[in-house]
């Protein structure tokens, strides 16, 4: 058989995935495995990288099993991974020096509290787009050099590596140290102009230019696999999010799409130059297309959402599994009157407040698990609520719709909450697994399997659409006491928490 389909690899928060597509972009099969999560200390959240790069691998030879297919069928396999999750590695025996620090970790608030004493949380914004918070990978980098004699001095010498995920998944199949510009914009040592490491950022947050990985554009081979896949070639690496945004065929300056994950990401493509924000927004790299000119967003980072509903069904145990949740929420009319902030690892946008934990509000003896159920799912479009109002602040224009993907939109409940509260149509793509599907189209356009971006825009086909149905008052009042609640949640960790 003649090879004719593109592999994306999503390695997620959660569980590492491969989806095999055709030219038409339609899946052709899918194989997923989760991997543990790891809570050492409250707000401490890990991932051991080896059970990662075995699920990778894993899921990869599942999917073309799934499939018929031989990885002889495939011309190329593109990345899309989690982002600031951060590894640090020796390249000797390969071996990663600590668990993987992820994205959602709050170990280094003290630290970036540190490098904004004076200057604030916006020191470095003018550089790298992106306020001090414990979100992104250099100041986690800075805290694993720290976190053992020697480790420091090993990393200036070049005797460690540091990568994101990406990174670490292409040195272990093709033995090439890179990134790509969407994941280096996301470490706070990047600087947003040159695209290339940034020796003040670097020399503040104390991480040594010798361990970082090389940055190339997001659609670009970066090399050829091993024995474990073959030798077919690594074509794209892209953050999460901004490979959603590829995917939903977001080429344009204008366009917005938001994915609803583990958390929740809205990007707006704003074109060719950075715009920095000034509604606590992060400025971003969108994508860069081999020697064509990078494209930049405005992201606002939402830390949990489907990870509320995972907490509701692991930790709590009233339902057995996500779906249920729709379920139970339908089992009452409307909240009860509570609301429920989950910011299980501080706020991020537009807030950005690492003390921040989560609270529910509102409880009364009439609240029920239904209740519960349905302040979980309205989390999710109250946050996105607070994104879309600064996303149209920063960008001076009204937002008129909004695509949406990723597993959340299965929720139809959530789906026509959401657009009732944002006061637009929620619109859903025939392929809602755009995180893959963007890595696969960067992958395939590297190659010349899609010869333009035009060509993938003719796969974009609408598969749903939700129209807001709700009372402008009643959207102002549940939105009034949704900011209530927020208040509720700051100042709660103390120095000698």
């Amino acid at each position: 058989m003649n090879a004719q389909y593109v592999a994306a690899i999503d390695q997620g928060t959660s569980s590492s995935r491969c989806l095999v597509f055709d030219l038409q972009g339609r899946i052709v099969s899918l194989s997923q495995k989760e991997h543990e999560q790891i809570f050492p200390r409250p707000g401490w959240v890990e991932h051991d990288p080896r059970e990662i790069l075995r699920n990778v691998i894993e899921v990869v030879h599942g999917a073309l099993d799934t499939g018929g297919l031989d990885v002889r069928d495939l011309v190329a396999v593109g990345i899309a991974n989690q982002r600031e999750t951060t590894v640090v590695w020796d390249p000797h025996t390969g071996e990663p020096v600590h668990n993987a620090i992820v994205w959602q970790d709050t170990r280094t608030d003290a630290l970036c509290r540190k490098l904004g004493a004076e200057l604030g949380q916006d020191r470095f914004r003018d550089r790298c787009g992106l306020p001090l918070a414990t979100y992104f990978s250099g100041p986690k980098v800075s805290w694993l050099l720290d976190s053992a004699p020697g480790l420091r001095q090993r990393a200036e010498e070049g005797d460690l590596l540091f990568g994101t995920m990406d990174s670490w998944l292409v040195w272990n199949l093709t033995g090439r140290h890179v990134t790509d510009v969407t994941n280096a914009s996301r470490t706070m040592l990047m600087n947003l102009e040159t695209l290339d490491w940034d020796d003040t950022l670097l020399d503040a947050i104390g991480v040594p230019r010798a361990m970082l990985p090389v940055i190339r554009p997001s659609s670009a081979i970066y090399g050829e696999a091993g024995e474990s896949l073959g030798g077919v070639p690594i074509a794209a690496a892209l953050g999460d999010q901004q490979a959603a945004l590829f995917g939903q065929t977001c080429f344009s300056a204008g366009e917005a799409k938001c994915t609803y994950g583990t958390g929740s990401f809205l990007l707006l493509n704003t074109g060719s130059r950075p715009v920095l924000s000034g509604h606590g927004l992060l400025t971003t790299v969108g994508s860069k297309i081999g020697d064509e000119p990078a494209t930049y967003a405005l992201e606002g980072s939402i830390a949990v959402t489907g990870a509320l509903v995972q907490w509701f069904r692991d930790k709590v145990g009233l339902i057995g599994s996500a779906p249920e949740v729709e379920t139970l929420a339908r089992t009452v009319d409307d909240n009860g009157g509570i609301y429920f902030v989950p910011a299980f690892s501080g706020l991020f946008a537009p807030h950005w407040r690492g003390d921040a934990r989560g609270v529910i509000a509102g409880l009364t003896g009439y609240v029920t698990k239904g209740h519960l159920a349905r302040a979980v799912l309205e989390a999710t479009a109250w946050q996105t609520r607070e994104v879309v109002d600064a996303m149209n602040a920063d960008s001076g224009i009204e937002m008129t719709s909004l695509k949406a993907d990723g597993g959340m939109t299965a929720n139809n409940l959530l789906m026509q909450f959401l657009a009732d509260v944002l006061g637009v149509p929620v619109v859903r793509p025939n392929v809602a697994e755009t995180v893959s599907l963007g890595a696969a189209y960067a992958a395939g356009l590297a190659v010349g399997f899609w010869p333009d971006v035009e060509s993938l825009r003719a796969n974009w086909h609408k598969a749903a659409e939700w129209l807001p149905n709700m009372d402008q008052a009643e959207r102002e009042r549940g939105y009034r006491k949704w900011k209530k609640a927020v208040q509720r949640t700051l100042d709660w960790v103390d120095d000698d928490d």
